[in-house]
């Protein structure tokens, strides 16, 4: 249950995600009441907060709800619900930002496996699809409900396992400037990876039918910049959060654009905390899903300019 995520319907807006303690929050104090319209992952159709089991430990307040100005135009996360409490807007364009939320411990030793796998090179591609089949469904979507990966680890396996050989080839040859093509090799096998992660992506089961149509060349251009950008010291950020623009620019097949909202100074501050206490070790797992939730919630879909 702890990783679940709510919206409500208020005035006619969907609001949302929020976690579950968030929500109970929002209960607690008078925010949603029992008469409110809610969704979360599993309902059919949105429903009363006090007809949803276990979620409300109030009567049933007295009167219909007041439901004024609610539209009933679109799509809402469940499904279009049978009442005026749904909130989307008719061309599924109703937007939001992304939100993600999983379980530290969980996270940490998927995270420790995936790590060990990765340095043992051959079982890396299945334990990797199985990390994302983990992860993908942490990530909320408005109006895209229980999303998921549906990639397979042959499809990767060609590309990856050429790549090491090229690059453990290169190693061998002893010459500097030719092992430094390896890097050249780990940036297109990261540009692939985004490519073959972004068209698996389903919800409900169905292919959402993504592209990434960045090119290599561009990849590896921002791959370059990043690099020189460690000299200014600070520099990285903006470029950080540049590379993040272009990336959800070049995502297509969505009705919706994605667009990252976050500056170079929100992330430059949060990765100074964040290294200030992932040297506790300790806190690296919450560090982590802390960072992950920033970028999420900075990554919102708008409608298209059309």
């Amino acid at each position: 249950m702890s990783d679940r995520v709510w919206f409500y319907a208020d005035g006619g807006k969907q609001l949302g995600p929020f976690s579950e303690s968030q929500f109970r929050d929002l209960i607690a104090n008078g925010t949603v009441s029992g008469a409110s319209y809610v969704w979360t992952n599993g309902m059919e159709n949105w429903q009363h907060a006090q007809d949803v089991p276990g979620l409300m430990n109030r009567p049933r307040p007295p009167g219909p709800p007041n439901l004024a100005g609610a539209s009933v135009a679109g799509n809402s996360p469940g499904g279009a619900p049978s009442s005026a409490a749904s909130v989307a807007t008719a061309d599924g364009a109703s937007g939001g930002s992304l939100w993600i939320d999983f379980g530290i411990w969980d996270f940490t030793w998927r995270s420790i496996v995936l790590a060990i796998c990765s340095v043992f090179i051959i079982p890396f591609p299945w334990v990797l699809v199985w990390y994302l089949k983990w992860l993908v469904p942490r990530v909320q979507v408005q109006g895209r409900p229980n999303l998921s990966f549906e990639g397979t680890a042959m499809t990767i396996v060609p590309w990856y396992f050429g790549g090491i050989v090229v690059i453990i080839a290169l190693a061998m040859t002893g010459s500097h400037l030719l092992s430094n093509l390896s890097i050249i090799i780990q940036v297109v096998l990261q540009w692939l990876f985004i490519g073959w992660l972004i068209a698996n992506l389903a919800a409900d089961g169905r292919p959402l039918g993504l592209s990434f149509s960045g090119s290599a060349w561009a990849f590896f251009g921002w791959a370059v910049l990043g690099v020189l950008s460690v000299i200014t010291v600070i520099g990285w950020a903006w470029v950080y959060t540049a590379w993040m623009r272009w990336f959800c620019n070049n995502i297509q097949g969505t009705r919706r654009a994605v667009v990252f909202n976050g500056s170079g100074l929100d992330f430059l501050w949060r990765a100074i905390v964040a290294a200030i206490a992932a040297s506790f070790i300790i806190p690296i797992p919450w560090v982590y899903r802390w960072m992950m939730r920033w970028v999420a919630s900075q990554t919102e879909l708008v409608s298209r300019n059309i």
